[in-house]
Protein backbone atom coordinates (compact mmCIF):
# COMPACT_ATOMS: atom_id res chain seq x y z
CA UNK A 1 0.00 0.00 0.00
CA UNK A 2 2.83 2.60 0.81
CA UNK A 3 6.50 3.67 -0.93
CA UNK A 4 8.60 5.56 1.76
CA UNK A 5 11.60 6.50 1.19
CA UNK A 6 14.62 7.96 3.20
CA UNK A 7 15.77 11.18 1.54
CA UNK A 8 18.15 14.41 2.35
CA UNK A 9 20.13 16.50 0.23
CA UNK A 10 24.13 16.42 0.07
CA UNK A 11 24.08 20.13 0.65
CA UNK A 12 21.00 21.07 3.06
CA UNK A 13 19.25 22.97 -0.11
CA UNK A 14 15.39 21.91 -1.06
CA UNK A 15 15.30 19.91 -4.48
CA UNK A 16 12.19 18.52 -6.21
CA UNK A 17 11.40 15.24 -7.45
CA UNK A 18 8.29 13.42 -9.32
CA UNK A 19 7.04 9.97 -8.91
CA UNK A 20 4.84 7.80 -11.11
CA UNK A 21 3.13 4.27 -10.94
CA UNK A 22 2.73 2.44 -14.27
CA UNK A 23 4.29 5.30 -16.02
CA UNK A 24 1.41 7.41 -14.69
CA UNK A 25 1.22 10.27 -12.09
CA UNK A 26 0.23 9.04 -8.72
CA UNK A 27 -3.38 11.01 -8.71
CA UNK A 28 -5.53 9.94 -5.56
CA UNK A 29 -2.91 7.68 -4.58
CA UNK A 30 -0.04 10.27 -3.79
CA UNK A 31 2.02 10.08 -0.77
CA UNK A 32 1.85 12.61 2.49
CA UNK A 33 4.71 13.87 0.62
CA UNK A 34 3.76 14.19 -2.55
CA UNK A 35 0.61 15.67 -4.67
CA UNK A 36 -1.72 14.46 -7.36
CA UNK A 37 0.98 14.53 -10.21
CA UNK A 38 3.57 13.10 -8.39
CA UNK A 39 5.23 16.09 -7.04
CA UNK A 40 7.43 16.34 -4.05
CA UNK A 41 10.16 18.40 -2.36
CA UNK A 42 12.97 17.23 -0.40
CA UNK A 43 13.38 19.53 2.60
CA UNK A 44 15.45 17.88 5.23
CA UNK A 45 17.01 14.55 6.07
CA UNK A 46 13.83 12.22 6.73
CA UNK A 47 11.39 9.60 5.49
CA UNK A 48 8.92 10.34 2.61
CA UNK A 49 5.72 9.01 1.96
CA UNK A 50 5.37 9.01 -1.45
CA UNK A 51 2.76 6.37 -2.39
CA UNK A 52 -0.51 5.66 -0.38
CA UNK A 53 -2.26 3.27 -2.63
CA UNK A 54 -6.08 4.02 -2.27
CA UNK A 55 -7.34 1.36 -4.86
CA UNK A 56 -6.58 -1.86 -5.49
CA UNK A 57 -3.46 -3.28 -3.66
CA UNK A 58 -1.99 -4.77 -7.04
CA UNK A 59 1.46 -5.25 -8.05
CA UNK A 60 2.84 -1.79 -9.76
CA UNK A 61 5.82 -0.53 -11.30
CA UNK A 62 7.02 3.03 -9.27
CA UNK A 63 9.44 5.61 -10.60
CA UNK A 64 11.04 8.14 -8.85
CA UNK A 65 12.86 11.19 -10.77
CA UNK A 66 15.24 13.56 -9.40
CA UNK A 67 14.47 17.10 -10.99
CA UNK A 68 17.72 18.66 -9.84
CA UNK A 69 21.39 17.37 -9.00
CA UNK A 70 22.17 16.93 -5.00
CA UNK A 71 19.43 13.88 -4.20
CA UNK A 72 20.98 11.63 -1.43
CA UNK A 73 18.23 8.22 -1.06
CA UNK A 74 19.19 6.45 1.78
CA UNK A 75 16.23 2.90 2.35
CA UNK A 76 12.65 2.48 1.09
CA UNK A 77 10.23 1.07 3.34
CA UNK A 78 6.88 -0.20 1.94
CA UNK A 79 3.68 -1.31 3.95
Amino acid sequence: RDVNLVLGTADGKPLQFRVTVDGKPVGANHGTDTDEQGNGMIAGNRLYQLVRQADNISERTFEIEFLEAGAQAFAFTFG
